[in-house]
This record gives C-alpha cells, sequence and structure tokens, in this order.
C-alpha cells in the first residue's frame, strides 16, 4: 500500500515524483476531469427535457450547476479509482490557484476517497518546495472553490445566452464573452478612431552640425520666438492645428524658404542643460508582464507564452506562471544577488534588497513572481533548454536579476542654439553608470548592444560657441493613426482596467482569432467587420455586456465572493433573473433587433452598405439597374475601406475585370481580379466549355498596380521546373503557396522537401543554382518542430488501442496531433485548448483510413470516400445532439 498523488499533467508527474519517496505513486488527471456539458450530446438525458437543459446550469435551482465526464476523460477516471483502491493515502496536488483548487475539488467528489484525504500546494517543483509542501498540507479551500465555481457559471450563463442570440441575427458559430466581447469592442473602438482620423502635414528643418570636427544633428523648435508645430499639435479629427495652440506652421515652400535664408549664417550655441537621471529596475514578471514583454521581444503569442511557461514550470525551471503577485521571497532574493555578484561585481548589486508590492486590482493566484526555480538559478546556458523555452527562460532569469542590481545612473543633456530668428535644439545622453541595464533592457534582446543604441553622444560645447552647419535639411511629416492593439498592449489595457485576469488572457485572445473577429497581421490585432457587427449589436441593446466599467466592478465582486465578503448566490440571481438581469434583457430585446439591420456595418464617411453573409463581409450598392454586391477581401479592413476601394470592386462586377491583355501563345485575355483571398490573375473566361480558368495569386509583396502582362504570363505558369538535383536528379520547382513563394525538391519516396524563397528572391527568376543553395541551407526550426525532443502543446491521452500517447505539439504550419507516426492537423477554427481526445481519435482514424485508401483501386477508394462521407453525416448529426 502507497500514498497517491494526483497532478494534472505527465510532465509534472515525472518531474515531482522524483522528489517524493519511493512508497509515493504519482498520477496525473490530465487537467479537468469534470466540467458543465460541452455539447447537446454530453446533457444527460434524465435533464434533456428541462428548458435550462443547454446552460448546463439549474438557474431555477440556486443556479445548481451540472457536471458530466467527458468521454475522453472516463478512462482516466476509471484510472484514478484503481490507482485509490490501493492507496492507503490521497495527495491532491494540483496548481495553487483557482483553477487547481476546483481540479481538485472535483476529483475529490468523482473518487469519494475512503482514506485520508490532503491538499499539498507549491509554486515551485524543486526539493526543497515539495518537501515542504509535504509537511504543510491543508484541506480544500471551499471558499476559493465556490468563487471559480460562481466564474464558471458567470460566464457560461454569458455565453450560453447571447451567442444562440448572435447566431440567428447575425451569422452561426459567433459567440459572446464576459471578457471576450469587452476586448472585442476595444480593438473595434480602436479601428473607429483609425476611421475617423484625418492626416495632418507639416515640415521643420534638420541641422547637421560640427564642433571641432565632433558630428551632431539640431531639430527646428521655434521661430521668431513661437513653437514650430509637430505632430502634437495637431486635432486627429480634422487633420489640422488643434484649437488653442499658439504655434507656427511650416509647410514645403515655407521650410526650403528658411532653409535658403539660414544658409551660411552664423549659429549660437545659448543654453545647456544637464539633468542627472536614475532609472530603476522593472519588478520580476507577473503573468500579464511576462505575457507583454514575450510579445514585444520574442513576438510570442500570449497563448504560446503561457504554454511554454506552462512546460517550464512543470519541468521545474520556473515557479508557478499564472500569478499577479510580484513579490520575491527571500530565498529568491538570495539567489538573485548571488548572480549579480558572480557575473557583474559587487558594484551592480543594489545597496539594500529590493522587495516590490503588488498593486493589480485584485491581485490574486500565487504568491510570488515569476521566477527561476530553486534556491540557486541556473543561468539560461547550464539549463540545456532550447528553442521557446530557452528564450523564455533567458526573459525570466534576466528580468529577475536585474531586479536586484543597482538603478541605471544617466545625464540628460539638452543644448539651445540660435541662427537668425530661429531656435533649434539638440539632446543627448550619457550612461554614467548602466546598472540594470548591463543584464536587462525591456524591449531589447541584447542588453549591450541596447546600451550603445541608448547613449547618444554631444561634442563637448559651452555657450557662446559658433558650432559649423554642414548642412540643413528640410523635412516633411505626417500625422499617423492611432496604432493598432498588439497582443502586448492589449494585455496591458485589460489588466490596467481591471478586465478578466491575466491567467485568461491567453486563451480569450486566442478565441478572438479563431473566431474570426480579429486578424493577426504584423502583430497587430486587426478587428473584422464582422467584430463590427457584433460590437454594434452589444453596444445598443447590451451596453452592460461590453462595457469595462461595469465588468471591471464585475470582476471585484468575484474576487470579493473569493474572500468571503459578497455571498455568491443573490448575486447571481440578480444578474441573470432580475428585473434587469441578462435573461430578462434578452427576452425584451431580441424582437426589437432586425437581422438585416444587425448584420449591417455603419462605416462613416461611406455611402455602400457592408453587411455580413454567409461566406464573409461584402459591400452593396445600389445603381440604376438594382443592387450590385462584391465580396470584400480578407485583407481589406474596416479602416481602410473607402469609397475608391468599394468602387473598384463594383467595377469588377459591374463592367468586368481589368484585361492586362492577351496571353503571347494561346491569345486568351488575361484579367487581373480581386477575390475573398486578395488579388489574382486569370486566363480566359469562365464559360460552359471552360468553368475553371486557371489562376494564380499574385505574391503579398508585389502590388496589383505593378503587375505587368509579363508578370501575369509568368504567375500563370506556375510552377516553374527548374532543373534536376545533381544528388538524387530530383526535380526542383519554384511556385507560390499560402505561406508565399517557394521551391521544392521531390526526393522520390522521401517525399518533398519545401523551402520558402527569402525576400530578396523572385520566383520567376529564381536560376537553379539559387535554388540548390537555398535547399542546401539547414532547415529553419528542423531540431526544434522534431516531436520527439520538444515538449508537447498538450497532453490528450493514452490511445485506447495501444495505450501511447496522443499529444499535440506546434509545428512550422500550425499545431498538430500526433500518435506514433501519425501526424494530423488540428483543424482551422479549433484551438488547441478545446480539443479533446475523443475528437483527436476521430481525426486520427480519419488520417489512417485515407492513407490506407490510396494503396488501393480508385475503384475502392470511391466505395471508401461514400462510406466515409456517410459515417461522417452519422457522425455530425450525433455530435450535434
Amino acid at each position: 500500500m502507497s500514498t497517491l498523488v494526483i497532478v494534472e499533467s505527465p510532465t509534472k508527474a515525472k518531474t515531482i515524483r522524483n522528489y517524493l519517496p519511493k512508497d509515493y505513486r504519482v498520477e496525473a488527471s490530465m487537467g479537468h476531469v469534470r466540467d458543465l456539458p460541452q455539447s447537446a450530446s454530453e446533457i444527460p438525458t434524465t435533464i434533456k427535457g428541462e428548458k435550462w437543459a443547454q446552460l448546463g446550469v439549474n438557474v431555477d435551482a440556486d443556479f445548481e450547476p451540472v457536471y458530466v465526464v467527458p468521454k475522453d476523460k472516463k478512462k482516466v477516471v476509471t484510472q484514478l479509482k484503481d490507482a485509490l483502491k490501493e492507496a492507503t493515502e490521497l495527495i491532491l496536488a494540483t496548481d495553487e490557484d483557482r483553477e487547481g483548487e476546483s481540479i481538485s475539488w472535483h476529483l475529490y467528489q468523482l473518487l469519494k476517497p475512503k482514506v485520508p484525504t490532503k491538499r499539498m500546494v507549491f509554486h515551485e517543483i524543486t526539493q526543497e518546495a515539495i518537501k515542504k509542501a509535504l509537511k504543510n498540507c491543508r484541506t480544500i479551500d471551499e471558499q476559493l472553490v465556490r468563487a471559480q465555481e460562481t466564474r464558471r457559471i458567470l460566464d457560461r450563463l454569458v455565453g450560453y445566452t447571447l451567442s444562440p442570440l448572435l447566431w440567428e441575427k447575425i451569422a452561426w458559430g459567433l459567440s459572446a464573452g464576459r471578457v471576450q466581447s469587452v476586448a472585442v469592442r476595444l480593438l473595434v473602438n480602436k479601428e473607429r478612431q483609425r476611421r475617423a482620423f484625418h492626416e495632418g502635414t507639416y515640415w521643420d528643418l534638420k541641422a547637421y552640425l560640427e564642433q571641432g570636427k565632433a558630428p551632431f544633428t539640431s531639430q527646428l523648435v521655434t521661430l521668431g520666438g513661437t513653437k514650430v508645430a509637430n505632430g502634437s499639435d495637431f486635432d486627429s479629427a480634422t487633420g489640422q492645428i488643434a484649437a488653442g495652440r499658439n504655434v507656427v506652421l511650416l509647410q514645403e515652400a515655407d521650410a526650403i524658404a528658411l532653409k535658403e535664408r539660414l544658409a551660411g549664417k552664423t549659429w549660437n550655441v545659448t543654453d545647456i542643460e544637464e539633468r542627472p537621471v536614475t532609472r530603476k529596475p522593472a519588478p520580476p514578471f507577473t503573468t500579464s508582464t511576462l505575457q507583454q514583454e514575450s510579445n514585444r521581444k520574442l513576438r510570442l503569442s500570449a497563448r504560446d507564452t503561457m504554454r511554454t511557461a506552462q512546460s517550464l514550470y512543470e519541468q521545474g525551471y520556473i515557479t508557478y506562471m499564472r500569478t499577479d503577485s510580484v513579490h520575491l521571497s527571500e530565498q529568491a532574493i538570495a539567489a538573485a544577488r548571488d548572480c549579480v555578484e558572480k557575473l557583474y561585481g559587487k558594484q551592480y548589486l543594489s545597496p539594500q534588497p529590493r522587495q516590490y508590492t503588488t498593486k493589480s486590482k485584485g491581485a490574486q493566484e500565487a504568491h510570488e513572481a515569476i521566477r527561476p526555480a530553486g534556491s540557486t538559478f541556473r543561468t539560461p546556458q547550464e539549463t540545456g533548454l532550447s528553442g521557446r523555452e530557452l528564450a523564455l527562460y533567458d526573459l525570466i532569469w534576466k528580468r529577475t536579476v536585474a531586479c536586484q542590481m543597482a538603478d541605471s545612473r544617466q545625464t540628460q543633456i539638452t543644448v539651445q542654439l540660435q541662427v537668425e530668428d530661429a531656435g533649434f535644439r539638440s539632446s543627448g545622453k550619457r550612461i554614467d553608470f548602466p546598472g540594470y541595464l548591463r543584464a536587462y533592457v525591456e524591449g531589447s534582446d541584447d542588453p549591450e548592444a541596447a546600451l550603445e543604441d541608448q547613449e547618444i553622444i554631444l561634442p563637448s560645447l559651452k555657450v557662446g560657441d559658433h558650432p559649423n552647419c554642414k548642412e540643413l535639411e528640410a523635412v516633411g511629416h505626417e500625422t499617423q493613426p492611432p496604432a493598432r492593439y498588439t497582443e502586448a498592449t492589449l494585455v496591458k489595457t485589460l489588466e490596467s482596467e481591471g478586465i478578466g485576469r491575466p491567467s485568461t488572457y491567453a486563451s480569450i485572445i486566442g478565441t478572438i482569432i479563431d473566431k474570426g473577429y480579429a486578424q493577426l497581421t504584423n502583430n497587430a490585432l486587426i478587428p473584422t467587420f464582422t467584430a463590427f457587427a457584433v460590437t454594434s449589436l452589444l453596444e445598443k441593446h447590451f451596453p452592460d455586456i461590453v462595457d469595462p466599467g461595469f465588468t471591471s466592478k464585475m470582476e471585484q465582486t468575484l474576487d470579493d465572493i473569493a474572500e468571503g465578503e459578497v455571498s455568491w448566490l443573490p448575486y447571481l440571481k440578480e444578474f441573470y433573473l432580475g428585473d434587469k438581469g441578462l435573461e430578462t434583457l434578452v427576452k425584451e430585446q431580441k424582437s426589437q433587433i432586425d437581422v438585416t439591420k444587425a448584420r449591417t456595418v455603419e462605416l462613416e464617411n461611406l455611402e455602400a452598405k457592408v453587411r455580413i453573409g454567409k461566406y464573409g463581409p461584402y459591400i452593396e450598392v445600389e445603381n440604376g439597374e438594382g443592387v450590385v454586391t462584391a465580396s470584400i477581401p480578407k485583407d481589406l479592413t474596416p479602416a481602410d475601406l473607402d469609397p475608391e476601394q468599394v468602387e473598384v470592386l463594383l467595377r469588377q462586377k459591374t463592367t468586368g475585370p481589368d484585361e492586362l491583355g492577351r496571353h503571347p501563345e494561346t491569345g486568351e485575355p488575361i484579367y487581373i481580379k480581386i477575390g475573398t483571398y486578395g488579388p489574382y490573375v486569370q486566363l480566359g473566361d469562365k464559360t460552359e466549355e471552360n468553368p475553371k480558368p486557371k489562376q494564380a495569386s499574385i505574391p503579398k509583396n508585389l502590388p496589383k498596380e505593378n503587375v505587368t502582362l509579363e508578370i501575369a504570363v509568368g504567375l500563370l505558369a506556375l510552377p516553374r521546373t527548374l532543373g534536376t538535383h545533381p544528388a538524387t536528379a530530383g526535380r526542383i520547382q519554384a511556385s507560390i503557396g499560402p505561406y508565399g513563394p517557394y521551391v521544392v525538391h521531390d526526393q522520390g519516396k522521401e517525399g518533398k522537401d519545401y523551402r520558402s524563397l527569402k525576400a530578396t528572391d523572385n520566383v520567376l527568376t529564381i536560376s537553379l543554382e539559387r535554388a540548390l543553395e537555398i535547399l542546401s541551407e539547414p532547415k529553419k526550426g528542423r531540431s526544434s518542430t522534431n516531436s520527439k525532443s520538444k515538449a508537447a502543446l498538450r497532453e490528450l491521452g493514452s490511445h485506447p488501442e495501444d495505450d501511447s500517447p496522443v499529444n499535440i505539439y506546434d509545428g512550422p504550419y500550425g499545431p498538430y496531433i500526433k500518435h506514433g507516426k501519425t501526424n494530423v492537423s488540428v483543424p482551422e477554427g479549433q484551438s488547441v485548448e478545446d480539443m479533446t481526445l475523443s475528437k483527436a481519435l476521430e481525426l486520427l482514424a480519419s488520417k489512417a483510413s485515407s492513407s490506407k485508401s490510396t494503396r488501393k483501386t480508385s475503384k475502392t477508394t470511391s466505395s471508401r470516400t461514400k462510406s466515409t462521407a456517410k459515417s461522417t453525416k452519422t457522425t455530425a448529426k450525433k455530435n450535434d445532439g
């Protein structure tokens, strides 16, 4: 007989097993073992007739939740029950936050242990931490469980009450959420600001000066004693100087005339100011700040950051990654200070140990910041990590060590110069002592290089000097629209407004993208037309749901419930069933929502109507002959849709596409067209004899206006055969695919080797020699994408046929499921978090079936396809309930 310890994942189980006595058995629950029903097929037959059955919450009986064990977790529960039969003690060692407490409670309710049961918590997986946690076990915190359950019920009520309304009024498959809908509104409001923005232009002068052969630059700031206008003086709504600003606005002609007037004149240094500045290091990471900095520095999404951090925690490299606290234990402070002294010297230590206090609204979760695990910190080089895990550990290590380093001492230098009636300013910065900047500079990968970039050296100057002007340059500027949110800035805004919890931001942003509310382009979150339609409907009919203040207040109430200061049941009753409750509002508003208006996006300064259709957004315009519609390309954003763009899209429908010319060999016309996925060229007309004319996408880096007949002919001729590989005699081709231009080497039985072309390569002119050079380079990410050596994004469980693991990994084309030698991509629109073992088994079975069928005759293949189609229809019906 032994002690049974239950954790969430096999990785965590493997790590913790090293620090427990030999008679302790560690098993994994594979995450949550019980939840509210996720689909109609999971609703128990005993309640299927109830009006609240779809909610999974009995709103008529004190909001009693209906919990079910998902199909893919039944085997796990059976295995845990069998393991418990052989145990004399049960220890629930799930994560220390609300989610972890909830998992432990559900395990206790399901397993119904007859042996003594304890709750063990720890924020790092080290020998010392586990030993201490074993001595300080406690009971399950019922108050924390109730707070988490209230959140879960509240999220279900909002999502499952509003989402069906969106399906009916706008489009199938949309969703609303307590935090999600507020986040989408933030994106939409930013895009509205960009639409309302009017560009302003202004000019100034830049001087290239020299003092004793030392060059420096200076900027025009005043003219005749009046400030020269810059971007901050403009009203973004008009593109003009804001009311009440006393400034001189220079146009191009003014700037050139001033430049000529000042040529050859004497420059005088009129004032020099040196101001000492002290900069302190940032606190160690919380969940939110880690997501922000990881996005800025590593270009990792919030979702990828949390997956990687989870893996680091479960392997024992860092402390628990879901925390709002910036506190460091005395042990951690000592470890960080030891690193500073050994690596940088005593002079780089802060005089006294630094301790930080948490300022976040409703701070909770773990009680320490994210830091390297242990009483001594392994340097990144000592970990043996690679890829994303190494990059993220390096970030956490540097931030933690830097917080115990000395302040950076700098001197800001401002030099005022006068030439005639024009005032110029030169700004410099001298780093007197780098302090913590030797280890960590926010937003920079290389602290040493960043230090050099931060210093702006001015020559030795004194009042009365006459520097020599080598050149005067007239410079034009345009004001810029408000910057779109990145994942980093959205996370920062959500946290500062008290909306949601940092531990949920990764999944929320993932859902926003997966549901088609935003596109991630060049690290910017761009809202779609669907996001505009949904936000407008919610703003008009359910304003509280998308009000940041209301959502923040709701979050505070949930924290008060966790602290025992507010009773959960009266709050839920008021929120859902009250006179102004959500259920009441939906019943009142449903009949008032006109479907046509709900599917219409109102955009300022645009006569054309934008509507949300079954196949995406489209524009609709009435001309003298009736209504004309045209699909809106996916890469055309709401802020960029203007009358000129509308005219181009409609002209293609009314007068036909632009003809570039005739194909030199066939004589067929070649058109340039715009489709859902952007511009493309087409050979010939679509007719009954030619229902699918040849088409070719135009590369994203090639403007549509620059496409010539010669280029179009080349694109339509793709793929180009360049020759054969000297080592294999395999064919080498160049073409364009979904991920851009590429070259491919056909290696016969070993498959095809694809490589993306560089930005400087042209798919229409690339030579065989250049293709061979690209193919000879090591494939990017080959070692990191090897699933044998890298950690899984998620471990779904064991395959029922052979008990081998079914895991999800991150591949070059997105996440994929792996079982043995079978790989299958996670379907588009399906998030990694929502994937279950049962769904994965279906996908793997389908892949295995299709692989077998390709080896048989076409007749057999045809019959199997029909059979599979029939089977698929049956499965779909079952899943829909």
